[in-house]
């Protein structure tokens, strides 16, 4: 916040206090420079110095004022008592502008004077180290221990008063609210231990007066080394050597003189002081902060009180020490030491192990950063402060770091480094703390020319500046950064730039993601269609802000988009499966499979032999191929089945009909297991039939009763020429099957024999023999009939000539030879059908009109055509 307004809000509500300040300082002519507020504090001796807030007019800079009304002198009844504290307070303002020091009161403005007040302008300061201690020593007020605190020196009266028993006693006006951490108090004792050397090894003097009146604290908690009135310059030939100076008098005004409580026993007993007897000094004042603010020696500006005191000095030491952190005992125990020979120097103070701490080291640094060049300052913001931040007290992130980092976001040099901690301070702050500690700020960020890598450190984490941030300021400030960005003329600022829409896609309305970004974006990609890190990021924001566009503008702008791409990076591939799907799952985009079929798969198939891929993305790219391929099968075939129904019913099957028929089915070659043919034997009719058959004489025809042309050559005619021959003597022998005997289970077997046997028409009744084929039923392909009853051909003796034809119409029952052997009847069927047309009945005594073959190969015809 500019200080100008700060301190305008300050003003209105101090109306009257601002004007009481003004009216003090009326006539001194630092009023032309500075605009003085309240007083907040006060210090030097006897706390004789006023501190106001102010700002400068010329830059609105916050300062401190600091204001002595000369009439507080005039209380001292002694002549030119007034000149003489007045001068004193003069030269030290003279010496601390000599004595330029992080640790030392840094001047803004010089004195000035007038004939009522004194007054210069410093670093803003919160309060005194005595203000501070002064509100302690009130809390922990007790009636066995009165001791009045400073004195009444610039009209503020004893620090405490008896009041009555029970009652706590009234807070000095002085007393300023203050609690420190561990932390702060390190870095202050460090921070004085560090003025002190400076002094004395640099300016070559010693202060005289180390005491809570002397330290100021800034509104960045730094604690800084005032209270220059009563410097003493050493032999610099001999810095261990001791000097002259005067001791504490009554005759002399108390506000002229060094705070008895903390002055060096050698300073009073001798009149002689050293650089130890600053360290004694400061050894008094840490304990004094570890006493509840109470001073170990409190002797009311009474030398007889000192010197009781001091003998019992060592005692109240050693009761103190608990008190202490253990690390910095010793040392303190030391400084404290009435023998000045056994007090460490500021030097040898600074390398204890107490002051060995990453997180001070890191603020030391933040205490001279200014004095640092660009290139050791960026290291330290962007490595060495974000290491120590998390070990730093968050009171101290706000009163001691974010100053510095305030002061710094105008240097544009740095500012790309000091955004890194910066960024920090954002994602930890509270709603509260951004509003009233950073928003400020960072408008003043948005809307000033920044470098690339500050650019791009802003846009990166744009998504935890919006979340802190209010939504007016939101829409006023930052989103007009955010378009203007990818107006960029560099690469890395666009691609950032598209990474900040992904992260803040939720605090875009629909219209600027439809009018602003997605144009940007593409133009974003085609720019850098061959960058594969900023394809990925334009996929990345594509893949979150599609929620909120159209259905038609995803179709018409993403899919061709992602159709361009065609780099093999496997986090693209998979990033750009990942939008492909969710375009496939989510229903309201209307992915169609003429779509997935013609532009979707095809990008995406090429990858399944990708090499880049490993087992996890191989595994959802096919996961998602097979989806899509699912639902593209679905609707094709429910497309298809519609389609047949609308075509004419009888005429739609025929087809199917025509395809799965028997007489087009093919089976392969067989061979049945255990089968053995022998060659059969002939009768005598037989032998005789065939040796005539093949010559044309008279014989042959004579003996068959027929022409060799004759229409009925094929036919015996043994009946005629044999008429007392029995039947069965005509019938040709059928040759003999054997199979191997098989289980009870197989077709046609019998439990007992293993084969069944059937009756043969040339034995008799009481003879029978095994068959040599199976003669259950078949039980395929229309074998049985309508009733589901076995068909069979009865046994019946002919005369035939051809051996073949016979043992292919040779009765019995049809066998079976169960699944192994389909075909073997069908062979029989064929030939059949083959020479049903040559085959003719002949006439003889077994029919009158009709031979048995006829009617047999009739019926076998029947059969077997209705079967077809």
């Amino acid at each position: 916040m500019p200080a100008g307004t700060m301190f305008a809000k300050f003003k209105s509500t101090n109306v009257a206090a601002a004007t009481t300040s003004q009216s003090v300082a009326d006539g001194n002519p630092i009023t032309q420079y500075f605009e003085i507020g309240k007083p907040v504090a006060c210090a030097g001796p006897e706390l004789a110095w006023r501190i106001h807030d102010a700002y400068r007019k010329s830059d609105n800079k916050e300062c401190s004022v600091f204001i002595f009304e000369k009439k507080v002198a005039e209380k001292l009844h002694k002549p030119r008592r007034k000149e003489t504290i007045t001068e004193l307070l003069k030269s030290s303002v003279k010496t601390l502008e000599r004595f330029r020091h992080p640790r030392i009161l840094q001047i803004y403005h010089t004195v000035e004077e007038s004939a009522d007040t004194l007054a210069f302008a410093s670093e803003p300061i919160f309060a005194s180290l005595s203000n501070v201690l002064a509100f302690h020593e009130s809390k922990t007020y007790d009636n066995a221990n009165v001791a009045a605190a400073g004195g009444a020196g610039a009209g503020v009266g004893p620090a405490q008063t008896q009041g009555p028993a029970g009652v706590q006693p009234q807070r000095p006006a002085h007393a300023k609210e203050y609690s420190f951490l561990d932390m702060e108090l390190k870095y202050g004792f460090l921070q004085l231990t560090e003025a002190l050397a400076y002094l004395h090894y640099s300016g070559h003097v010693i202060h005289r007066n180390v005491c809570p009146s002397s330290v100021l604290i800034t509104k960045r908690g730094i604690w800084k080394l005032a209270g220059m009135e009563y410097v003493e310059r050493m032999n610099e030939t001999d810095l261990n050597s001791s000097i002259p100076c005067p001791p504490w008098s009554n005759r002399v005004s108390k506000m002229a003189q060094p705070n008895l409580d903390f002055m060096a026993p050698e300073t009073q007993s001798t009149s002689k002081c050293s650089l130890l007897s600053d360290m004694f000094s400061l050894g008094m004042v840490i304990c004094a902060v570890f006493n509840n603010g109470r001073p170990l020696i409190q002797a009311g500006n009474s030398t007889s009180n000192y010197a009781k005191q001091m003998e019992t000095l060592d005692d109240m030491v050693h009761k103190l020490m608990p008190r202490l952190p253990i690390a910095l005992q010793e040392a303190t125990s030391r400084m404290a030491s009435r023998d000045a020979t056994a007090r460490p120097t500021a030097q040898l103070l600074q390398l204890i192990k107490y002051f060995i701490d990453p997180a001070i080291n890191a603020l030391k640094f933040l205490d001279v950063v200014n004095m640092k060049d660009t290139q050791q300052k960026s290291q330290f913001y962007k490595t060495t402060l974000i290491e120590a931040m998390p070990v730093i007290p968050r009171k101290l992130w706000w009163q001691t770091i974010w100053p510095m980092l305030k002061s710094e976001i105008n240097n544009n040099e740095v500012l790309a480094a000091v955004l890194q901690p910066v960024m920090l301070f954002v994602q930890e702050a509270t709603h509260f703390e951004y509003d009233a500690l950073m928003s400020a700020t960072m408008k003043i960020v948005y809307n000033t020319p920044k470098s690339i890598q500050a650019s791009v450190t802003i846009l990166e984490n744009l998504h935890l500046i919006i979340e802190k941030t209010k939504p007016e300021d939101v829409t006023t400030d930052i989103m007009p950064m955010l378009f203007c960005s990818f107006d960029g003329s560099t690469i890395q600022v666009q691609s950032a730039a598209v990474v900040a829409v992904a992260n803040v896609f939720d605090s875009i309305d629909e219209l600027s993601i439809r009018r602003m970004v997605l144009p940007k974006v593409k133009l974003v990609f085609e720019k850098n269609i061959t960058d594969p890190k900023i394809v990925q990021n334009v996929l990345m924001c594509i893949e979150r802000v599609m929620d909120r566009m159209e259905r038609a503008q995803v179709m018409e702008e993403v899919l061709p988009l992602l159709a361009n791409i065609r780099i093999p990076d496997p986090d693209i591939i998979m990033r750009t499966v990942r939008i492909y799907h969710k375009l496939f799952v989510d229903k309201s985009y209307g992915l169609s499979v003429e779509t997935m079929a013609t532009n979707v798969l095809p990008l995406l198939i090429p990858h399944t032999v990708n090499p880049a891929l490993n087992f996890e993305h191989y595994c959802y790219l096919l996961e998602v191929l097979q989806q899509m391929l699912e639902a593209i099968d679905r609707q094709q075939r429910n497309k298809l089945k519609l389609d047949n129904l609308s075509m004419a019913s009888p005429e739609r099957h025929r087809t199917l009909r025509h395809q799965f028929s028997t007489d087009n089915m093919n089976a392969p070659p067989f061979n049945i297991p255990n089968l053995r043919i022998d060659q059969r034997k002939t009768s005598s009719a037989e032998d005789m039939a065939r040796k005539n058959s093949g010559g044309s004489g008279m014989l042959g025809g004579w003996w068959f009763g027929c022409s060799p042309s004759s229409p009925d050559s094929n036919f015996l005619r043994v009946g005629n020429v044999f008429p007392n021959r029995r039947l069965s003597d005509n019938t040709l022998m059928t040759p003999k099957i054997r199979i191997a005997p098989s289980c009870a289970s197989s077709p046609g077997g019998t439990p007992g024999s293993g084969l069944p046997t059937r009756r043969h028409s040339s034995i008799g009744p009481q003879e029978r023999r095994g068959s040599a084929i199976n003669l259950s039923p078949p039980t395929y392909g229309g074998a049985r009939g309508s009733s589901g009853s076995s068909l069979s051909v009865p046994s019946t003796s002919v005369y035939v000539k051809s051996p073949l034809l016979y043992s292919q119409k040779q009765g019995g029952s049809m066998p079976n030879t169960s699944s192994s052997v389909p075909f073997l009847l069908s062979s029989s069927m064929q030939s059949i059908r083959s020479r049903r047309q040559s085959t003719v009945l002949s006439s003889g005594p077994l029919g009158s009109g009709s031979g048995i073959l006829q009617q047999l190969g009739s019926g076998m015809y029947q059969l077997f055509s209705g079967r077809n």
